[in-house]
């Protein structure tokens, strides 16, 4: 299927910002894509697209003094299929891991497996070991907290949303990927697009948080907010935590002043040309309420934003 992915996003800054944003689908992605999923921006600036050492297109730019408006909007094509589930996936032992994985055992700044590794044993170390160990983490974060936008903030950690109990989306996969590494799996951050494909509507777009696991030989997709397998997930960034993967990274104070998400499916049966024609024109969505601290207001301050 193909999927509608974009984004509007209006800043104001009160002088000259440089960025670094993670606003662009990730370079693992091989879907035909419709459009350009790069970032445009207006006034039109100069922008340094690159990679980073976890494949994640990043775009580096200088925002002038006063508005500057953020945008994308493409069709990317995905495999429309549930996340992939295996309840056989086995553990696997740390002497036999991948070196390339054993970074994402470690504590980080968002995941500090260290210091959760008491509560995680006493929840976990009963459950057999392998998928049904990573469901059952996933149960327990998505039963011991409760969502809303309040609940966030940028300094958030794991063991913080485990003690208060609440979060948004980005708490529930640091809480579950620093008990997956308290229980020697290797787990990492992810971000996208998820849309509410084959789901009932859920209101206002945003980008969404989720995690990945290293079992069974391969990397798979687990969901702690939501539970559940879901089609559609457009992946932008992957990292250790959402260090790893903000949206927006400020060298300099800026504010924000409008956000809107975009994840649609296209018309069953709509060729690339109705696709192009669609594009001409973005689409009416509604507008994501920002909490008040939604402007970054330090230097070198890493602004995530707001995630379901």
């Amino acid at each position: 299927m193909f999927i509608r992915i974009g984004y509007e996003i209006v800043i104001e800054s009160r002088a000259g910002t440089v960025l670094v944003l993670a606003l662009c689908p990730h370079s693992s992605l091989n879907g035909r894509v419709i459009g350009s999923s790069a970032v445009h921006t207006s006034p039109e600036l100069a922008l340094e697209p690159f990679l980073d050492t976890f494949g994640n297109r990043l775009t580096r730019l200088r925002a002038p003094a006063g508005r500057t408006t953020l945008w994308s909007d493409c069709f990317i094509e995905v495999d429309g299929l549930p996340d992939p589930f295996d309840w056989y996936a086995r553990q696997h032992d740390v002497g036999d891991l991948p070196s390339e994985t054993l970074q994402f055992l470690t504590p980080s700044r968002y995941c500090e497996s260290d210091e959760l590794a008491a509560t995680a044993l006493e929840l976990f170390a009963a459950v057999p070991p392998g998928w049904a160990r990573v469901q059952a983490i996933c149960n327990h974060v998505h039963n011991h907290l409760t969502f809303g936008y309040g609940f966030g903030r940028s300094t958030k950690t794991a063991a913080d949303a485990q003690r208060e109990k609440t979060g948004v989306c980005r708490d529930y996969s640091h809480l579950a990927i620093a008990l997956c590494r308290a229980m020697n799996i290797p787990a990492r951050y992810a971000s996208g697009y998820l849309g509410d494909v084959g789901v009932p509507y859920s209101g206002p777009g945003d980008f969404c948080a989720w995690f990945e696991v290293y079992v069974g030989g391969r990397w798979y997709t687990f969901d702690a907010r939501y539970n559940t397998p879901r089609a559609g997930r457009v992946l932008m960034v992957r990292g250790r935590d959402a260090a790893d993967g903000a949206m927006i990274t400020s060298f300099g104070a800026y504010d924000m002043k409008a956000f809107k998400v975009w994840t649609d499916q296209a018309p069953q049966g709509a060729t690339e040309a109705v696709m192009r024609d669609m594009l001409k024109t973005r689409p009416e969505t509604a507008a994501l309420t920002l909490a008040p601290s939604g402007g970054a207001q330090a230097q070198c301050q890493s602004s995530l934003m707001p995630a379901e």
